[in-house]
């Protein structure tokens, strides 16, 4: 089986892009097939300032946070121009209808992120990522959901001209992490403004918890757990007694958020403490870095190449 994931380079990752994604990725290296890429193009959605530095930091993080180069293959998605390729091809059987009903689209353009071509196309682009390389699982967030059964449709939609071609690809969602919370309750997103960032200063990073929000209740009050912000983003790294014994302190009152937001730094720090120690590695070793994504770019386009071969000669673009 082999399981797909993408990561745009825009910035610091936070816990939101670890649980939603990466986690999942590390995990399925264990016992699947596993690719990995850093999206840059992608990222030219969104601005794409800085994008060089950034991809170099994305790798950093991602070999930091577990992704293995000798487990999975790991590249720069621009490193592998056929996937612009098949993009373009797919373009020819995607429907305008199906582009516009995309909620990522609605949602990015309500937010104020300006309307472009790139941004409406995502999708497609984003079908090609996974079809190129016969991608059978795609790891995602809850918000994702919609590009992967995109990609379904449009692979459905070459496949009904071509043959059995494209292989369809299901997404995989970890229901307790659909989608990890922000500091203001919404989707953990950049784009939205509200992430904790997994790397950093461990100061900045309380500063950050300390702004999530909260009900306002009596510190000798019982609390309610299940709707708060702080407790829904702690259960991601809690589970057995310690998530029953976070429980047992909301409900017996005399603890204000303020004390959950420090437990939820301290807790938090102490996880990622492993990965901050690797990324320190890597990021005093960047030709090592730059070395692993050159070898999994060679990697992924040995993959690619028989596929984008297959679709040019059935297209009829191969002469």
């Amino acid at each position: 089986m082999r399981v797909l994931t993408g990561i745009q380079p825009s910035g610091d990752l936070h816990i939101g892009n670890y649980f939603g994604s990466i986690k999942q990725m590390v995990d399925a290296q264990k016992n699947s097939d596993t690719f990995a890429f850093i999206a840059n193009y992608h990222a030219m959605t969104s601005g794409g300032k800085d994008l060089s530095k950034l991809t170099m930091q994305c790798a950093t993080d991602f070999l930091a946070l577990g992704i293995e180069p000798d487990k999975s293959t790991f590249w720069v998605q621009s490193d592998v121009k056929e996937v612009l390729e098949l993009y373009w091809i797919l373009s020819s059987f995607t429907p305008m209808g199906l582009l516009e009903r995309a909620h990522s689209y609605k949602d990015k353009t309500a937010k104020g992120i300006a309307a472009n071509h790139s941004l409406f196309s995502y999708p497609v682009l984003m079908a090609a990522d996974i079809l190129l390389f016969n991608s059978d699982v795609v790891p995602v967030g809850k918000d994702q959901i919609q590009h992967v059964e995109i990609a379904r449709d449009i692979a459905i939609k070459f496949n009904n001209q071509y043959g059995d071609i494209l292989t369809l690809p299901n997404f995989r969602v970890q229901e307790e992490v659909q989608t990890v919370p922000g500091i203001d309750g919404q989707k953990m997103s950049k784009s939205y403004g509200n992430i904790v960032n997994i790397f950093g200063d461990e100061k900045k990073q309380m500063k950050t918890i300390k702004k999530i929000v909260t009900q306002n209740v009596a510190v000798e009050e019982p609390k309610e757990y299940e709707t708060c912000n702080v407790y829904n983003m702690a259960k991601l790294f809690l589970e057995g007694d310690n998530l029953r014994a976070l429980q047992e302190r909301y409900k017996r009152g005399g603890e204000g958020h303020g004390h959950f937001k420090i437990y939820l730094g301290e807790v938090m720090w102490e996880y990622f403490r492993e990965f901050r120690e690797k990324r320190e590695y890597f990021e005093k070793h960047q030709e090592e870095v730059r070395n692993i994504l050159n070898i999994g770019a060679k990697k992924a386009k040995e993959t690619a190449l028989p596929m984008i071969e297959k679709i040019r000669s059935v297209t009829g673009i191969k002469y």
